[in-house]
């Protein structure tokens, strides 16, 4: 199998989501303009999440699948705590760095980048930032 960097797999997954938000409403949310934001011990975690979000739960229409999209860092040592999605699904795409994902069953599952985890509605999750640098991922939240 034919391995490409973690920039150029960065790439591929940001053009990737960009070609999609612009197939299905021609929408393009640049880095610079997006919305900065910390959350302190995230669902009960521990440390900073640092987030960049093209929009927010809040802002899309109620018949938009897509509820938040987001590039999001945890720094070493930093968490988010194992919670339940009630009404929506998330997907992490893991951009660099690594981490323990915490799947629905609470067993925790090695993640590093290209990798994708899914929560579906009704199902707990949470992620940790376990490696010497920095867990980069994309959160998208839907909801039917």
């Amino acid at each position: 199998m034919r391995r490409i960097s973690r920039t150029a797999s960065a790439s591929l997954i940001a053009s990737a989501l960009l070609a999609f938000a612009s197939a299905s409403h021609a929408e393009v949310y640049p880095r610079e303009s997006m919305i900065k934001a910390e959350k302190k011990e995230a669902a009960g975690g521990k440390g900073v999440l640092q987030g960049e979000y093209a929009f927010t739960r809040d802002m899309p229409k109620k018949d938009e699948a897509i509820k938040e999209i987001s590039w999001l860092t945890l720094k070493p040592g930093d968490s988010i705590g194992y919670h339940k999605h009630t009404s929506n699904e998330d997907t992490y795409i893991i951009i660099s760095g690594t981490g323990i994902f915490k799947d629905k069953d609470g067993k925790d599952v090695p993640v590093k980048a290209g990798d994708v985890t899914i929560v579906r509605k009704g199902e707990s999750h949470g992620l940790a930032a376990t490696g010497t640098e920095p867990l980069v991922f994309v959160d998208v939240i839907a909801e039917q």
